[in-house]
């Protein structure tokens, strides 16, 4: 059963160390599953781009998956895709998610493959939107990241879904939060949704309906320009899955 509205959860968190395996889902890629409404076992589609598409790591989400009791894929796109019709692929699935990396990268490939319309089409017919650092900052316009280094820089060429800039990590790395004050204030991005690590931020197709968190006193907010150069920060309240 696909989702009411399009959805998308752009977060800063989602999977957790397991008790007996080295990961298990934490509740953000629960509410994911609980969004797109799947009965039975719900089918995700992991999308590692972002991190190279590593062999091992896709294996520890196939166990987590074991786990849950969920029918776990992948898309890798490294040396080449799985399969010849990649949109019945991934229609086929309740839910995306896709990893965190290099979000610059994950785009460069993305555009090479044509993900970005196939990703849209399954966004409008339902299927749930997710993803964790890279995987969030993809839905939007742009993002700050460190895709190119140490030093952040801002990306500007995301899949614009949402017609917002995107802000993770903002709690746990001191760069973040004046990175992307910065990018606010100077125009190089949007007004922009931010995400401390195990918060995440639902959209009912561009509207932003909650800010939801895995972790206690994960926070979010929301960064807007002051037109004289700086900005304003607000924070959203959160609550706690």
């Amino acid at each position: 059963m696909p989702a009411e509205q399009p959805t998308i959860l752009a977060t800063s968190g989602g999977f957790r160390a397991g008790r007996r395996t080295s990961l298990e889902f934490g509740d953000l890629v629960r509410f994911a599953v609980e969004l797109s409404g799947a009965t039975g076992r719900p089918r995700l589609l992991h999308v590692g781009t972002a991190n190279g598409d590593q062999r091992f790591f896709n294996a520890h989400l196939s166990e987590a998956g074991q786990l849950a009791g969920w029918d776990v894929a992948h898309l890798n796109l490294f040396t080449m895709p799985p399969v010849d019709d990649v949109a019945s692929f991934v229609l086929e699935h309740d839910v995306v998610w896709v990893g965190g990396g290099s979000v610059a990268n994950l785009l460069a490939v993305w555009r090479v493959h044509g993900l970005g319309p196939v990703l849209r089409r399954a966004w409008e017919a339902g299927v749930v939107l997710g993803g964790v650092s890279a995987g969030a900052i993809c839905w939007y316009e742009g993002g700050v990241t460190d895709s190119f280094g140490p030093q952040l820089r801002v990306v500007r060429d995301g899949l614009g879904f949402l017609p917002y800039g995107s802000g993770v990590h903002l709690d746990s790395e001191p760069a973040r939060r004046p990175a992307v004050h910065a990018a606010v204030g100077g125009g190089e991005l949007p007004v922009t949704h931010c995400t401390d690590d195990g918060a995440g931020l639902l959209y009912r197709g561009v509207e932003l309906v909650e800010a939801v968190a895995e972790r206690d006193g994960a926070g979010a907010c929301v960064v807007r320009p002051d037109g004289s150069g700086g900005v304003v920060e607000e924070a959203l309240d959160v609550r706690r899955l």
